[in-house]
C-alpha cells in the first residue's frame, strides 16, 4: 500500500544536496523517461503482491486450512513487516548508493515471493509474506527521493506519479489477473508470475537506472529527531486513520461480493479491475488537489472516502450499485495518497528519508491494523455485513485529526503570514 508519494519541499532538498546524480542535463532528459519506468515496473510488481492477496484469501484458507480472519492476517503480517523494517532498513543503508540499495530490495522481493510460492504450509507463507515486505517501504521511500531528484523542482510531482502509477497499474492490471490465474490454476501460481515480475524489475533498474550517491552523513539519531515535532505525528496519524478504513474492508472485499453481494468467485477479478481504475483516476486528480491546496483537499477528500465507505454498507447488497460504490471506494482511496505523504515530508524539518519512510509505514500500520479490525469484526463482532459501516467510522477518526492538525497551521502561520498562503500550507 504502500501505497506512498513524496514531494519535497526546497529547505529538504538543500539540506539533502549529498545526493549527486552522475548525469548530465542532456543526458537526463533522454534517459528520463526509462529511469522513471525502472521504477514504475518495480512499483508494479510490489503492488500487485501487496494486493493480490485480496482477491485470493478464499482460496489460500480454504487450501491451508485455516479460516478466513487467519488468512486475512496475511495482510497483516505483510504492512507490519513494511512498518518496521522500512524506517530501520532505510537509516541503515543510508551510505549505499541509491541503485544499487534498489536492486538490493528488488532481490528480496523476488526472494520473498519465491518462498510464498513453495510454502507448504500457513506459516511459511506468512515468513515469505514478511520477508518479501521488507523490501517495501525502503523501496517506495527511497525510490521516490531518487524520482524527485531525477527532475527539476516543478516537475517532482509529475516524475512521483509516474513511478506511483506502477501502483495503480497493479490495481488494474497486476490484482485481477493475479487473482485470475490463482482461481484458475490455484494461488500459487499467482506468486510464481510476481516472482517473475520481481526478476523483469531487476533488469530494469540494473539498466535504466543512473548511479547515484547515497548521504553519507546520515544517521539514525540525526533522523529520528523529526519524531519531536508534532505537526509530524498528528500527520502519521492521519495516514494511520485516514487509510486504515480502506483496508479495514478491502481486505474482505472477495467475501463480501459473493457473501453479502451475491456474485460468484469469477466476477470478483472484473470488480476489482474497476477499483483499480478508480484509483488511477483519483492518483491522478489527488495528486493535482494537493499541489494546489494541500489541507483542504485533505479534509475533502476524507470526507469523501467516509461517505463512499458508509453508503457501501447499504449498496454491497445489490449488484449494479455495489460495483458503482467499488469504483467510487477506489477512486476515493487513491486521491489521499499524495497528499498525506506531502504533509508529512512538508513538516520533516530536513529528514526527508526516515519521514518517508515512517510515513510509508504509517500506510502499512493501517494496512494491518484495518485487516485485523475486519478480522475482529468478522470473529467476534457485527460482523462481515458490518465491515463498510467500521471502516468509515476509521476513516472519520482521520479526518478529525486532520482538521485539529490543520487548525495548529492557521494558529502557527497566521502571525507570519497572508491567510490566503497560509491556507496552502
Amino acid at each position: 500500500m504502500n501505497l506512498l508519494y513524496i514531494i519535497t519541499l526546497k529547505t529538504i532538498f538543500l539540506s539533502q544536496n549529498k545526493e549527486v546524480i552522475q548525469i548530465n542535463t542532456e543526458t537526463q532528459r533522454s534517459k528520463l523517461p526509462l529511469a522513471l519506468i525502472a521504477l514504475l515496473i518495480s512499483a508494479f510488481a510490489i503492488g500487485t503482491t501487496e494486493f493480490v492477496i485480496m482477491g485470493i484469501l478464499p482460496d489460500v484458507a480454504s487450501d491451508l486450512h485455516v479460516t478466513l480472519s487467519a488468512a486475512g492476517l496475511l495482510v497483516t503480517g505483510y504492512a507490519l513487516g513494511v512498518a518496521i523494517g522500512g524506517p530501520v532498513i532505510t537509516v541503515c543503508t543510508g551510505r549505499l548508493s541509491r541503485k544499487s540499495l534498489l536492486f538490493s530490495l528488488m532481490l528480496i522481493f523476488v526472494a520473498g515471493n519465491l518462498l510464498a510460492a513453495l510454502a507448504p504450509n500457513y506459516l511459511i507463507l506468512m515468513l515469505a509474506r514478511v520477508l518479501a515486505s521488507f523490501s517495501h517501504g525502503t523501496f517506495f521511500g527511497v525510490g521516490s527521493i531518487v524520482a524527485t531528484r531525477l527532475v527539476p523542482r516543478e516537475k517532482q510531482a509529475s516524475a512521483i506519479a509516474m513511478m506511483f502509477a506502477g501502483l495503480t497499474l497493479a490495481n488494474i492490471l497486476g490484482v485481477p489477473f493475479g487473482t485470475f490465474i490463482g482461481q484458475l490454476w490455484g494461488w500459487r501460481s499467482t506468486f510464481w508470475v510476481v516472482t517473475a515480475l520481481g526478476i523483469l524489475s531487476l533488469i530494469g533498474i540494473a539498466l535504466l537506472l543512473p548511479r547515484m550517491q547515497g548521504d553519507t552523513l546520515s544517521n539514525f539519531r540525526q533522523e529520528i529527531r523529526v519524531l519531536r515535532n508534532k505537526q509530524v505525528m498528528l500527520a502519521l496519524l492521519m495516514t494511520v486513520l485516514g487509510f486504515g478504513g480502506v483496508f479495514t474492508a478491502f481486505t474482505y472485499i472477495a467475501p463480501i461480493l459473493t457473501d453479502i453481494t451475491g456474485f460468484g468467485a469469477g466476477a470478483v477479478t472484473p470488480i476489482l479491475l474497476l477499483f483499480g481504475i478508480g484509483m488511477t483516476i483519483g492518483n491522478i486528480i489527488g495528486g493535482r488537489l494537493a499541489d494546489w491546496k494541500l489541507m483542504p483537499s485533505i479534509a475533502g477528500m476524507l470526507a469523501l472516502l467516509t461517505a463512499v465507505l458508509a453508503v457501501f454498507s447499504l449498496t454491497s447488497s445489490y449488484k449494479i450499485p455495489a460495483v458503482l460504490t467499488v469504483f467510487f471506494w477506489g477512486f476515493a482511496s487513491f486521491t489521499i495518497v499524495p497528499a498525506f505523504q506531502m504533509r508529512v515530508l512538508a513538516k520533516a524539518n530536513g529528514s526527508p528519508n526516515i519521514a518517508s519512510a515512517l510515513n510509508i509505514s504509517s500506510f502499512n500500520l493501517a494496512n494491518a491494523g484495518g485487516a485485523y479490525l475486519g478480522g475482529w469484526v468478522i470473529d467476534s463482532g457485527p460482523g462481515l455485513s458490518s465491515l463498510p459501516w467500521v471502516a468509515a467510522i476509521v476513516t472519520a477518526a482521520g479526518l478529525l485529526v486532520t482538521l485539529i492538525s490543520w487548525s495548529l497551521d492557521q494558529r502557527e502561520t497566521s502571525s507570519s503570514m497572508p491567510v490566503e498562503h497560509a491556507q496552502n500550507l
